[in-house]
């Protein structure tokens, strides 16, 4: 898209491949990867994309099944340990990190100011409100998105300026959120510096915590005496806080990272005899619907449509019952005892009574190719 060479593009960017590119979609999804643990906003990003992936090429059946089985250890993890406890997103973070910073942990100590009503800055408000905070200023391009959040979060007073009187509100506050989707900075050193010193509750010293990415305050602006600046790196002090904890829940939680990774490995394996039993089926079909017109035939047209449907439903039951056997055969996933040489002659079985014709060598090959890899 950009025409940027690949070779300028790779030293940007980190590739994962097979079993460690499928962990690290799964821990992805649990916010195991995510600065802070366990945070629930990553796991609405996967199924978004599921979502966007529907009908797009490459998008198929294995990417498809892979992103459904993250979201489903996402979910466990999420529900199965307690790792969503305490701070479980950016916003949450750092309201926490803005209140360990001001003199006596009070938010309606100092002027809450708030940059962007987006999800992030939503969230930002919803978190002080739950901390005590009283009032917050909010700027923000329009004033329905601030309108719908005053609507939905009825704890704290809200007051809406629009983004024209971003600076002035700037200076009147003593704490500084920011959270939008600039891709300039909105706070220079420069702009920063003309501002008046803040209020005494905070010592004079304006906080900026900035939890935009890119960045909506300029990493220079931490050089004036008279600000500080924190942004998602410094969430860390936070998270770092009760380390021990996090420590358990995250091996709790890549214990069931470990069981889903097997779920998921196994139905991809299985995936590998689908030609095999296609075929298998197609051939019991043609068998059933043959036999099936020859019953009909003898029966005569007299029979009703209630006996026209036991007689197929008879035909499809003894079918199904007949291979259920023969395709639980073809597996060789990990998730019982059959060994690889055992599911081999079971294909070359199935393919000399019923004249399959499937290209066994292909599978074969795949077969022993995981087997090899499982065994490293």
């Amino acid at each position: 898209t950009s025409g940027i060479p690949v070779s300028e593009l790779r030293q940007h960017l980190f590739l994962l491949r097979d079993n460690d590119a499928t962990q690290h979609l799964f821990q992805v999804s649990a916010g195991l990867d995510s600065l802070v643990l366990g945070e629930g906003q990553i796991l609405a990003q996967v199924r978004q994309v599921v979502k966007v992936g529907q009908g797009v090429v490459g998008f198929g059946r294995n990417i498809s099944g892979l992103f459904k089985h993250a979201i489903t250890a996402g979910k466990r993890v999420r529900t199965e340990t307690n790792i969503s406890a305490g701070a479980v997103s950016v916003s949450s973070a750092a309201v926490e990190l803005a209140l360990m910073k001001l003199p006596n942990s009070d938010p309606n100590s100092a002027r809450m100011l708030v940059i962007g009503a987006g999800k992030m800055g939503k969230l930002v408000i919803k978190h002080l409100a739950s901390k005590g905070c009283t009032q917050v200023v909010v700027v923000n391009r329009s004033e329905g998105r601030v309108s719908a959040i005053r609507d939905e979060i009825k704890d704290i007073e809200i007051v809406y300026k629009p983004f024209t009187d971003m600076a002035s509100s700037a200076a009147e506050a003593d704490v500084v959120f920011t959270s939008t989707a600039s891709e300039t900075p909105l706070f220079s050193k420069e702009e920063v510096e003309k501002l008046p010193p803040a209020s005494s509750g905070v010592a004079g010293v304006r906080m900026f915590v900035d939890i935009s990415v890119p960045r909506n305050v300029s990493a220079c602006v931490s050089e004036l005496d008279s600000a500080r600046v924190y942004n998602v790196d410094d969430l860390r002090e936070v998270v770092e806080a009760n380390k021990e904890d996090r420590y358990r829940k995250a091996m709790e939680a890549q214990a069931i990272i470990t069981d889903e990774l097997k779920q998921f490995e196994a139905w991809r394996d299985s995936l590998e005899t689908v030609p095999t039993i296609k075929k298998l089926r197609a051939y019991a079909e043609k068998i059933r619907t043959a036999e099936l017109e020859k019953c009909m035939s003898k029966m005569g047209e007299d029979m009703t449509k209630k006996e026209v449907r036991a007689i197929d439903d008879l035909s499809r039951g003894i079918v199904n019952k007949l291979l259920h056997g023969p395709m639980q055969h073809l597996r060789c996933d990990g998730t019982d005892s059959r060994t690889l040489s055992e599911t081999l002659e079971n294909m070359h079985a199935l393919e000399r009574m019923f004249s399959l014709e499937t290209d066994l060598s292909i599978l074969e090959q795949k077969i022993r190719s995981k087997v090899e890899q499982s065994q490293k």
